[in-house]
C-alpha cells in the first residue's frame, strides 16, 4: 500500500516556482532537527533548555511532553550570528547583486493602498518594537545553517505525503518545511519566523473504468481557507505540466498561488478582528445601497473585500527563479509518508522553532503538520475536504447517483402528496355538499357553522397539498435537468462556488508614480508630525487645523491616484445627507405636518379622480 501511494503521489508531484532571491527551499525535518535544541517556556519563567544542539532527533522529539498550563515548547534552530559570518553573507549579497540575482522589490505596497491602511500598518510596524519579534540577523544566520544543510543533503528536495479516502475522494497532501521564513527581514512582509509548514491539496475520484482523476486543487495561502481558496482542474487558472499542477511561492513567506505576479494580500490582526467585521457589514452595506440607488456602477464596487482594519503586504509569486518538480532545475526526493502519522508527527505538540513571545503569534513559529499553535488539530489534517470546501461537494461519479436518487425520491413524494391531494378534495367535496344541505334549516346552526369550519380548515389544507404539489414538480424538473446535464458529462461553471479570487495586480494597478510612492512612503509621518506641531504651537486653532490637515491629506491622495472626480462626488453626497440630517432636525415636527398634509390630499384627490371617472 504504501508503494501505491508513493506512486500516486509522485504521479501528481506539484511543481514549485519562487521568486529571484528566495533563500529558503523545501528541506528534510530530520536534518533541521539534529541543528536545533529544545526549549520549554513556563509562564512567568525563564526558558528552560530541554535538549542541546545534537541531542535532539525525531524519536525524542516524538517523546517530548508539556503537560503543565502555560507551558510552550519549542525548538531553537538559529544562535546569533557572529561577525565574520555576518560580513561574508553581506559581501556574498553584494556578488550575487552584481550578477542580478538578489531580490528586486516592485513598486512600493503602500502607495497601492489607502491612506487609513497605512495609518493601520504604520502603527503595525510600530508594535514590532514592544512584541516579540526575531532578531534582526537571525534571518542571516539561518541562511548560512540551511545553506550547510543543503550541501550535506545532495539528493532531491523532499516532502511529506499523505494519501486519503473520504467520502468518494482521493486527497492527495503535499506538505512542505522550509528552515526559516524570512518575509519581513528579506522581501517586506509582515513577520519572521523559524520554521515553516506549507501544502498542496489535489482531490482525486474514480471513473467508472476504475481510473483516478484529478477534479480539484487547493493551495495554502497564509490562514486562508473555503471555497475560494480552491480551482478545479480543468481551470485555465491552474497551469500544468502534464499531470504536475505549477504553484508559484511566496517569496519569503511561501505561500502558494496559481498564477505568477504580485498580490496584494492583507493580514489580519486577532485584537482588530471586532473592527474588521464591523468595517467589513458596513462596506457590503454602503456598496448594496450605491448600487441600487445607481450612484456608482458595479464595477466601481471594490470586489477584492478589502478592508482598512486589516495590514496591507505584497506578496510576491514572480516564478522567475528557483524551481523544483518534473523537468525544473531541481528534482523532488522519495516522498516520505505521513499517513498513518508517525510519532514525531502525532506526539509533537509544540512549535518547530523559535517562540518569540509575539502576543499576535506573527513571529512565533508555526507548530507542525497536525497541529496548530495552541495544541489544537488543523483542520488541513482533520477534515482536507472542509479546509477547501469540498465537504459540500460529492465526486462526479457519486454526485449523478446523488442527483438519481434524489429525483425518485421525490417522484414518489409527488405520488404520495398526489394521493392525499385527491383524498383531500374528495372531503371538501363532502363537506361542501353537508353545508349546502344544512343551509336554511335554522335548529342546525351550531353544526352548520361548526361545518363551515372545517370546510375552511379542508379548503386550507388542500391548498398547502397543492402547493407542495406544485413546488415537488419544479425541484423534479430542475434536478432531472441537472442529472442530464451530469449524465452527459457537463459541470458547473467553474467559479460558481468564489467570491473573492486572489489575482495578481495587474501593471495598470501598480503603475505609480515617484511622487506617489514618495507621498505613500512620508505621508503618515508628515500627518504625525503636523498633529503634534498644531498641539504645540496652534491649540487655539487645533480643530480647524486638523480639518485643513485632513482636507489636504484627501485632496493629494485621491489627485495621484486620479480619483478627484469621485471624491467631489463623494463630497457632495456626503453633504447633502449631512445637510438633510440638520434639517430634519431643526424642523422635525413641520415636515412631519406637511408629509402628513400632502399624504391627506394626495389620498383626496385619487379617490375624486375615481369618482368622477
Amino acid at each position: 500500500m504504501a508503494v501505491e501511494d508513493k506512486e500516486l503521489l509522485r504521479s501528481f508531484e506539484p511543481v514549485l516556482r519562487f521568486t529571484k532571491g528566495e533563500h529558503f527551499f523545501p528541506t528534510d525535518v530530520n536534518s533541521y532537527v539534529k541543528e536545533c535544541s529544545l526549549w520549554a517556556q513556563r509562564k512567568n519563567e525563564p526558558p528552560q533548555c530541554i535538549l542541546v544542539e545534537g541531542e535532539v532527533t525525531l524519536d525524542t522529539l516524538a517523546e517530548v511532553e508539556c503537560r503543565d498550563f502555560g507551558t510552550t515548547c519549542y525548538l531553537q534552530f538559529i544562535e546569533p550570528a557572529n561577525l565574520a559570518e555576518v560580513a561574508a553573507y553581506r559581501l556574498q549579497q553584494v556578488v550575487h547583486a552584481r550578477k542580478k540575482v538578489i531580490f528586486k522589490a516592485g513598486r512600493g505596497r503602500l502607495a497601492r493602498v489607502g491612506y487609513a491602511s497605512r495609518f493601520i500598518d504604520a502603527l503595525f510596524s510600530f508594535s514590532l518594537l514592544a512584541r516579540g519579534r526575531v532578531p534582526g540577523d537571525t534571518a542571516i544566520a539561518a541562511t548560512i545553517a540551511y545553506e550547510k544543510i543543503r550541501e550535506r543533503q545532495k539528493s532531491g528536495y523532499p516532502y511529506y505525503g499523505r494519501v486519503l479516502h473520504h467520502s468518494g475522494w482521493t486527497v492527495l497532501q503535499y506538505w512542505y518545511f522550509y528552515a526559516f521564513n524570512n518575509w519581513r527581514s528579506g522581501f517586506f512582509g509582515v513577520n519572521d519566523h523559524e520554521a515553516d509548514w506549507e501544502m498542496v491539496s489535489i482531490y482525486l475520484y474514480e471513473t467508472e473504468n476504475d481510473e483516478l482523476r484529478p477534479e480539484w486543487v487547493a493551495y495554502a495561502s497564509h490562514d486562508h481557507s473555503g471555497d475560494d481558496l480552491r480551482r478545479r482542474w480543468d481551470d485555465p487558472e491552474v497551469e500544468k505540466k502534464g499531470t504536475h499542477p505549477i504553484v508559484y511561492v511566496g517569496a519569503g513567506s511561501h505561500a502558494s498561488y496559481y498564477s505568477s505576479g504580485e498580490y496584494l494580500t492583507q493580514i489580519e490582526i486577532p485584537f482588530l478582528t471586532p473592527l474588521v467585521r464591523l468595517s467589513d457589514a458596513l462596506q457590503r452595506f454602503s456598496g448594496n445601497l450605491l448600487k441600487k440607488t445607481q450612484l456608482v456602477q458595479e464595477d466601481d464596487i471594490d470586489q477584492n473585500g478589502f478592508n482598512i482594519f486589516r495590514i496591507p503586504f505584497v506578496d510576491y509569486a514572480r516564478g522567475e527563479g528557483f524551481s523544483i518538480g518534473d523537468g525544473a532545475m531541481g528534482e523532488w526526493a522519495d516522498p516520505v509518508l505521513i499517513e498513518p502519522a508517525p510519532p514525531w508527527v502525532g506526539n509533537y505538540r509544540g512549535l518547530w522553532g523559535f517562540f518569540a513571545r509575539d502576543p499576535v503569534s506573527g513571529e512565533n513559529a508555526p507548530a507542525g503538520v497536525r497541529y496548530n499553535r495552541d495544541g489544537s488539530v488543523r483542520k488541513t489534517w482533520y477534515s482536507p475536504l472542509g479546509w477547501a470546501g469540498l465537504d459540500k461537494v460529492p465526486s462526479p461519479r457519486a454526485a449523478f447517483s446523488m442527483v438519481d436518487s434524489q429525483v425518485h425520491a421525490l417522484e414518489r413524494e409527488r405520488q404520495t402528496l398526489s394521493a392525499k391531494a385527491s383524498a383531500k378534495q374528495q372531503d371538501l367535496f363532502r363537506l361542501g355538499l353537508e353545508t349546502n344541505a344544512m343551509r336554511y334549516h335554522s335548529h342546525l346552526q351550531d353544526d352548520y357553522v361548526r361545518a363551515q369550519e372545517s370546510l375552511e380548515a379542508a379548503s386550507d389544507e388542500l391548498d398547502l397539498l397543492k402547493t407542495q404539489i406544485e413546488e415537488n414538480y419544479t425541484m423534479i424538473e430542475v434536478n432531472t435537468t441537472y442529472r442530464d446535464r451530469l449524465n452527459r458529462g457537463e459541470k458547473d461553471a467553474l467559479r460558481n462556488h468564489i467570491k473573492h479570487a486572489q489575482q495578481p495586480e495587474t501593471a495598470k494597478s501598480i503603475r505609480m508614480g515617484r511622487f506617489a510612492e514618495t507621498w505613500s512612503a512620508v505621508s503618515i509621518g508628515i500627518t504625525i508630525i503636523g498633529i503634534v506641531l498644531l498641539a504645540l504651537f496652534g491649540q487655539e486653532y487645533l480643530i480647524f487645523g486638523l480639518v485643513q490637515l485632513i482636507a489636504l491629506v484627501v485632496f493629494i491622495e485621491a489627485g495621484f491616484r486620479r480619483q478627484l472626480s469621485s471624491l467631489i462626488k463623494a463630497v457632495t453626497i456626503a453633504l447633502t445627507v449631512v445637510g438633510s440630517l440638520v434639517i430634519l432636525y431643526e424642523f422635525f415636527w413641520t415636515i412631519i405636518v406637511i408629509v402628513v398634509l400632502i399624504a391627506g390630499g394626495y389620498m383626496i384627490w385619487e379617490n375624486l379622480r375615481e369618482l368622477w371617472s
